[in-house]
């Protein structure tokens, strides 16, 4: 997703969809370790997805200060 698409969420959704990819990070460092991971490329995805929510969260946050 965007974070032009972010930047028009609420920070309610934004934190909701902040857990659901923590949990998917969770899940594939969890299969990752008992070695059925099938596509070792998604972790980057994640981790990436995460940060833009968190970087369009810190700036609802600053702007509202």
């Amino acid at each position: 997703m965007k974070a032009s698409e972010l930047r028009s969420r609420s920070v309610e959704e934004l934190e909701k969809q902040l857990h659901e990819l923590l949990k998917e990070q969770f899940t594939l460092r969890m299969q990752q370790g008992s070695g059925q991971l099938s596509r070792p490329s998604q972790f980057k995805v994640v981790r990436r997805e995460i940060a833009r929510v968190k970087t369009v969260m810190a700036e609802l946050s600053a702007g509202s200060r």
